[in-house]
């Protein structure tokens, strides 16, 4: 049997949160709220790219109608970067998106930090942050790890 200590250290426990990170994306993606309703602490919180806070049931309700393909044409997730510290964990990157509104699109990027805690063995998010990347911080599409058009994982 395997200790918590021993999976917090573990190529599995990143593993699970690689896993995570996709699920995360992919509720966003597909507007799942009860899938994302699962990975969220009860204390959850998020700081929005404005710095506004938002508790979760405002973040939960916003998640039911924020992501429709005609207007996120383009979406990726890149630069996947996961810290195990005891039983938190930091997982970062980066998503470029190209945003369709009245025939114009505009490319932007931003990224996010993730935190988990590890609570009896379930990993839970207990806050996001969303920050801009400005011109010239933008990682590199070799560091892409998913991608989406109109809605559809490729």
């Amino acid at each position: 049997m395997t200790s918590d200590k021993d999976y917090l250290r573990s190529a599995q426990a990143i593993a699970d949160l690689k896993a995570l990170n996709a699920r995360f994306i992919h509720n966003f993606i597909t507007n799942d709220v009860a899938s994302h309703d699962a990975m969220l602490h009860p204390e959850f919180t998020v700081i929005q790219r404005s710095g506004a806070h938002v508790g979760r049931a405002a973040y939960l309700e916003n998640w039911r109608t924020q992501f429709h393909p005609d207007v996120f044409v383009y979406w990726d997730v890149r630069d996947e970067r996961i810290s195990v510290i005891g039983d938190v964990a930091l997982v970062r990157s980066t998503n470029k998106a190209v945003v369709k509104r009245d025939s114009a699109e505009t490319t932007g990027m931003t990224t996010y930090t993730d935190t988990y805690l590890n609570e009896n063995g379930v990993w839970k998010c207990i806050q996001a942050q969303i920050t801009p990347v400005l011109p010239g911080f933008e990682p590199a599409d070799d560091t892409i790890v998913s991608v989406y058009l109109r809605g559809v994982k490729q």
